[in-house]
């Protein structure tokens, strides 16, 4: 396929690496002329540095830095970090494949964590997070090395009788996360991340012997390295003196690079790839000496950096950082407390008036505890101390109020208090809301942080070992997801909040272990995960107690049924009895009706029609009592209900009430 490509006649007279530091060279201009006094400054800001063009006055002496810009960094740095790492473990996976087996998804997460423990992986992500902070943007480079894995084991000897103790070693490929400083980064200016840049580069002082082992390794070309020359702005600390020392200045480039280059140097270029540019690794040292020229060499095609903004500008790489954002209220703190320091010191050592004529020769009119100065007259006279008042007290105010305004650009929040005071007083809902809209700017800046650099490092860190070492990390396709939680004053305010409303509640109410349960699960407890165990196992049912809880109801239940069973014989046997009562007493009644209906008839005599009217009744009446008996009998019998008798005698009433009522006479012989 190289016959197909001539040489550009542009490009034939120069070498890649030519080609390589020209677009370098040309990006560090561009860094330079807009970024690097800037971020020179909020590196001297945060290291709490005095620099001379800090001086507002030639009179000015005191060289105080404000700590506000510190403790806003370390503050936000810090609830960062433990929103990532406060868990234990920072990242999960997903299982996509089709087996759905987690098998391979369990053994995946706790290899990677245990390599990302022994590349010291946290501290190299912590590290990113303060370069985001002072600078705006944290870079960090996919780094592969060769390493060798030592064991203690024991070795058998003499055939086995004897047992020796020895190491294993084994050669591994380790994964490492190098942070990387502004200033040895280089990148196109119109680019706004790493994958969409024509190409990234990283231009740094490196050890000397570390390039020639690399070379020994095969990894690096053959050649003779020279020392190159100092350069302070490639160096990590600019301030420090600069120390001779055999350094080597190494420019990795990644990403397109012409294909007639590349197969200038003998490249192996896919034959599927058709593009004139190749995505590729290149490195230079000093300047001038190719180390490497190779097509990328990652199954994925990625480039091995990562990088964040701590707020995204717009159309911009660079991002916003912490130290940016409260740059100019820490500039206006430092000249108020430069000056007040300034102010107090000519209040307690005062400039003295002295009338030279009536001192002696050679006196040194000093200032200083213990002094004894000789005058010709009174000293009084002689010596006259300006006096320049006290210091205003309003200058305190103002600085405290600076001080609240580097807070509120950098969403900080010292020991001392918070935001959210309303005439002077902090009531609870401005503290809320200001804990609000704190928080939500540490989320903001904590989803840039996840999608742009802790997860695509866990990407790439998978695939190198996937690739490089297959024996340890079969390949397979999975999707990593972050766990990061709230930071430090998120997990507070939910707590808060948590309490808040657990007061609301009973505790008998199913709610309030759960509510418990979160609570303890927000703080930072050392013996926070046996305490949730705990709760957990004790919100569990007893098996035992449950078998002692139904035999105890069982009994009960078989107690009430007997004694319900007695109640209700017993209520058989007194209704039966108040049956016959009933009917008893219904009989005597009718039985005494009888004997005075016989003996009225028998004392009539035979009269009127009326009185012949009235026998005739008696005898209906006779009849009508002696079928009710004949009734009341058959019912005594049978054991009829009681409703069916009390049918019966409202008639019997009736008959003799009309009885009655028809012959007043009859009447007047039953009353005798």
């Amino acid at each position: 396929m190289a016959e197909e490509y001539t040489l550009d006649p542009l490009l034939a007279q120069e070498s890649i690496e030519a080609w390589v530091m020209h677009k370098c060279e040309s990006w560090r201009d561009y860094y330079e002329s807009n970024y690097e006094e800037d971020f020179d400054e909020y590196y001297r800001l945060w290291r709490g540095q005095w620099d001379p063009a800090d001086s507002q006055r030639a009179s000015e002496r005191s060289r105080i830095i404000s700590p506000a810009l510190q403790q806003a960094v370390e503050s936000n740095v810090a609830e960062l970090e433990e929103a990532t790492f406060g868990r234990g473990k920072f990242f999960d996976i997903s299982d996509d494949l089709i087996d759905q087996d987690p098998t391979d998804m369990l053994f995946l997460r706790k290899k990677l964590d245990e390599d990302f423990e022994a590349c010291k992986i946290r501290k190299s992500v912590a590290e990113c997070l303060i370069n985001s902070a002072v600078y705006g943007t944290g870079i960090g480079e996919v780094v592969l090395e060769e390493i060798k894995e030592m064991a203690p084991a024991s070795q058998p000897m003499m055939g086995g009788e004897l047992k020796a103790v020895g190491v294993t070693i084994r050669d591994r490929v380790a994964v490492k996360l190098k942070p990387i400083l502004p200033q040895n980064f280089l990148i196109d200016p119109v680019a706004t991340s790493v994958e969409d840049a024509y190409g990234v580069a990283i231009d740094e002082f490196v050890s000397k012997h570390s390039v020639e082992l690399l070379q020994e390794q095969g990894i690096y070309r053959e050649g003779v390295i020279e020392s190159a020359a100092a350069n302070t702005n490639l160096e990590p600390d600019q301030d420090l003196a600069i120390y001779n020392d055999d350094k080597v200045r190494l420019t990795k480039y990644y990403g397109l690079v012409p294909r007639d280059l590349l197969e200038e140097e003998g490249v192996d270029i896919d034959e599927d790839n058709k593009s004139m540019y190749v995505e590729a690794v290149v490195v230079i040292a000093n300047s001038g000496t190719l180390l490497k020229a190779e097509a990328n060499p990652y199954m994925m095609g990625d480039r091995p950096v990562v990088a964040f903004p701590w707020d995204v500008v717009p159309g911009r790489f660079w991002g916003r950082g912490v130290c940016e954002k409260g740059y100019n209220s820490q500039k206006a703190l430092d000249t108020e407390l430069r000056a007040r320091i300034d102010a107090l010191s000519l209040t307690i050592h005062p400039m003295l008036a002295v009338d030279a004529t009536r001192l002696p020769r050679g006196a040194k009119p000093e200032v200083r505890p213990g002094k004894m100065i000789l005058t010709n007259g009174d000293p009084r006279e002689v010596l006259q101390p300006f006096n320049f008042g006290q210091v205003n007290q309003i200058t305190f105010g103002q600085a405290a109020q600076l001080q609240q305004m580097v807070q509120q650009a950098t969403g900080a929040v010292d020991s001392a208090g918070i935001a959210g005071q309303v005439n002077g007083e902090a009531t609870a809902a401005g503290i809320s809301m200001s804990l609000g809209a704190i928080i939500k700017r540490h989320k903001r800046t904590l989803i840039n942080f996840q999608q742009s650099f802790l997860l695509p490092f866990v990407t790439k860190a998978a695939h190198r070992y996937m690739q490089f070492d297959p024996d340890n990390y079969p390949v397979a396709d999975y999707k990593f997801t972050a766990t990061s939680t709230l930071g430090i004053i998120a997990r507070e305010y939910e707590v808060t909040q948590l309490v808040q409303l657990l007061q609301t509640m009973k505790q008998d109410s199913p709610m309030y272990p759960v509510l418990i349960q979160s609570i303890i699960d927000n703080m930072n407890l050392s013996n926070r995960e046996e305490l949730i165990a705990s709760m957990q196992q004790a919100g569990e049912p007893n098996p035992q107690a449950q078998q002692m809880a139904m035999a105890v109801q069982e009994s009960q239940i078989a107690l009430q049924q007997s004694q319900t069973a007695a109640l209700n014989g017993q209520a058989a046997e007194s209704e039966a009895r108040a049956a016959k009562m009933i009917i008893e007493g219904e009989l005597m009644p009718q039985e005494l009706q009888i004997d005075v209906i016989n003996a009225v008839t028998k004392n009539m005599k035979d009269g009127t029609e009326d009185d012949k009217e009235f026998k005739r009744r008696l005898d209906l009446a006779d009849r009508l009592l002696k079928e009710r008996q004949i009734a009341n009998d058959e019912r005594r019998t049978n054991s009829e209900p009681r409703e069916n008798a009390q049918r019966g005698t409202p008639a019997n009433v009736e008959q003799i009430a009309n009885l009655a009522t028809q012959n007043p006479q009859a009447l007047q012989g039953i009353q005798q």
